[in-house]
């Protein structure tokens, strides 16, 4: 059952993938039950609200090969080690204050011989490298957000979206987004995914600045 949420909306999956996939809830439980990455009511819906919550970004993009993509505030691994599994050709750099968190991420990395993802316990802004995207899951204001990544986008763009931000969000986001004061896009995640608990996620996507 766990998988086949996965492959609903992502039918083209290899045999690697959908055994990498099909790892994650154990893998999850077991480290969930050391250090607390997730909540205790989202473990038990953690394909829903985590890993396909993570993938609304590839139905709003699909990163090419090469692409560099930075996950500032990971938690746990979200939304980046799911995209990373989804996109072997990309590489993921996944950053979180907290030590416990990161030391989760690799584990599960490792666990699932994920050779495109790095975790570093790092604030973003003493980040020294360069993206052609940054993604998050809702860490916090848009306008602070902004702030911790400036100056953190490669200049050269080529995928189908110019470089810039990909941030899970969920909720009216009209004052927050007038407050950071830039031009954005916004995608509803309830137009590609039937479950309920999309109806009110969005991808906002900001070119990058």
């Amino acid at each position: 059952m766990r998988l086949n949420l996965i492959l609903k909306y992502f039918p083209d999956l290899t045999e690697n993938q959908k055994n990498q996939f099909n790892k994650l809830q154990d893998l999850y439980v077991k480290w969930n039950a050391q250090i607390n990455v997730i909540s205790r009511k989202d473990i038990d819906e953690l394909y829903t609200r985590h890993v396909l919550h993570s993938l609304g970004i590839a139905k709003v993009i699909q990163f090419k090969a090469g692409t560099s993509i930075m996950d500032v505030g990971t938690g746990g691994g979200f939304p980046g080690i799911p995209l990373a599994i989804l996109f072997p050709e990309s590489n993921f750099y996944l950053i979180d204050t907290i030590g416990k968190k990161i030391k989760v991420v690799n584990a599960v990395a490792e666990a699932l011989a994920l050779q495109n993802v790095e975790g570093v316990q790092k604030r973003a802004e003493k980040v020294k490298f360069e993206f052609d995207f940054i993604i998050s899951r809702a860490v916090t204001s848009l306008p602070k957000f902004n702030n911790w990544i400036k100056g953190k986008f490669s200049n050269e763009s080529f995928n189908d979206l110019p470089n810039g931000l990909l941030y899970l969000k969920g909720g009216d986001l009209t004052e927050e987004m007038e407050k950071a004061g830039k031009p954005y896009q916004s995608f509803e995640l309830k137009n590609y995914f039937s479950e309920a608990f999309f109806d009110t996620k969005k991808v906002i996507y900001l070119e990058s600045f």
